[in-house]
């Protein structure tokens, strides 16, 4: 494995990191404001909690994949460069929810947008490869 892919994997671990963090949250809201599993409702400020952590984990089925498929066919350094603004989207998206839902529009527009070009770069690698 070249060194270059330890980009998209630093990426990816942050994902999980990421995805760990969001499980904590709900874990902690569901104590905070007495919610026992399996109920996945309850007051606003866990609902918030639980969108975040569900929403964040939608969005992760397709980024990583994307990334990966980018990164092997396409750029590593390219496609780690468009994750990690994924990411850090996907961060301010979380906080920005869990505070005021409103203002959750532009990371997650930031957040699409990123994944959407890792798709597309993905798309373009696999299609263009010389293994056809």
């Amino acid at each position: 494995m070249g060194t270059t892919l330890h980009w998209p994997a630093l990426v990816t671990l942050a994902t999980l990191l990421l995805l760990f963090g969001c499980a904590w949250y709900v874990g902690a809201a569901r104590g905070r404001y007495k919610v026992k599993a399996p109920s996945s409702t309850g007051p606003e400020e866990f609902n918030r909690a639980y969108r975040v952590q569900m929403n964040t984990l939608e969005n992760t089925v397709a980024f990583l994949p994307a990334l990966w498929l980018a990164a092997i066919y396409f750029s590593p350094r390219i496609a780690a460069a468009i994750g990690a603004v994924w990411l850090i989207a996907r961060v301010w998206y979380a906080f920005a929810y869990a505070r005021e839902p409103r203002s959750r529009g532009m990371p997650f527009v930031i957040s699409n947008v990123a994944a959407g070009a890792l798709f597309g770069l993905a798309t373009w690698g696999v299609l263009t490869s010389p293994l056809w």
